[in-house]
């Protein structure tokens, strides 16, 4: 059997960024799939799963109310290796074409004072397990460190 692409990427010398993790073709439509990567895999601690559910919660209300990308959001969720995310957008693009997408979402996630979206029993299968302080420094984190200076070796695969 063969690798799935993902798994042919070098996780060694892979760093924070955005990168274009796959294009499909879905009828006339390119379906574009993102590796929002925020910690270093294998060199950083990955995050705990009460952050990244709280960001996936806020992320994913940012996304579908975007006024632009809403329509166009598929899927914004976890990595499983706890490092990142994959955002899925229906369109064909390229990293550079959302930094802006991304900017105003880790701004928000980063200054999200409330309730958690979807944070309840009633609407989510385990509503216990969020942390938005740490939801909260890690979107600063990555905005600051990541997206505010980011160069072309954290737009591109690495080889």
């Amino acid at each position: 059997m063969e690798k799935i692409a993902s798994f042919t990427i070098n996780h060694l010398t892979l760093l924070p960024g955005v990168y274009v993790s796959r294009k499909d073709t879905v009828g006339d439509s390119v379906i574009t799939t993102f590796d929002l990567r925020m910690t270093r895999p294998n060199y950083e601690p990955v995050m705990n799963t009460a952050e990244v559910h709280t960001i996936e919660h806020l992320g994913a209300t940012f996304l579908r109310n975007h006024e632009g990308f809403g329509v166009k959001t598929i899927y914004f969720g976890p990595m499983g290796c706890r490092t990142g995310f994959y955002l899925v957008l229906a369109g064909d693009y390229e990293s550079r074409d959302i930094l802006p997408l991304l900017n105003d979402m880790f701004d928000f996630i980063a200054g999200f004072e409330g309730e958690v979206p979807g944070a309840s029993a009633r609407d989510c299968g385990n509503y216990l397990d969020m942390n938005l302080p740490m939801a909260r420094y890690l979107a600063a984190k990555y905005k600051k460190e990541v997206l505010d200076h980011i160069t072309e070796e954290r737009l591109v695969y690495p080889d």
